[in-house]
């Protein structure tokens, strides 16, 4: 079974916790992956900028980052991911896409990154972006909110 938790910052307004678990939930069945522990974190550039900070000694702003709470090889995944909301809202704007898609693009970023998948060089950013599209096609993101 795929446990999966969403919190969200209460000055920001949450997404669907059923549809992020449901978009997730067909990512990992849909790689056979059929046992995790999930927390999926919504919050502002400063949960995620100190983030960067602490973990990769980087000041910027972010998107999304993932950590994998448990070895890659184990076929239960433990793992967290943090997305920034204002992030989304200026990545949906600067790529002209609906925010909720572009929160479904990261939502699926994050399972791939605690799948194993990296975005380190071009072709593995190929790769990602290839798998999200394929994920976006069959999945409800335009009922994250609503």
């Amino acid at each position: 079974m795929i446990k999966i938790k969403v919190e969200t910052d209460p000055e920001l307004n949450p997404p669907n916790d059923k549809t992020v678990s449901i978009i997730i939930t067909q990512l990992f069945e849909s790689k056979g992956i059929h046992n995790g522990d999930l927390l999926f974190i919504f919050g502002n550039d400063e949960l995620l900028n100190g983030l960067k900070k602490e973990f990769f000694n980087q000041n910027h702003f972010t998107d999304v980052i993932a950590f994998r709470m448990n070895d890659y090889a184990q076929e239960n995944v433990e793992g967290e991911v943090y997305i920034s909301l204002p992030r989304v809202e200026e990545n949906a704007k600067k790529f002209n896409q609906p925010f909720h898609k572009e929160l479904g693009r990261l939502i699926i970023h994050g399972g791939l990154h605690l799948l194993g998948y990296k975005d380190k060089t071009d072709e593995e950013k190929a790769e990602m972006t290839r798998q999200e599209n394929q994920y976006l096609d069959h999945v409800n993101w335009n009922q994250l909110y609503g």
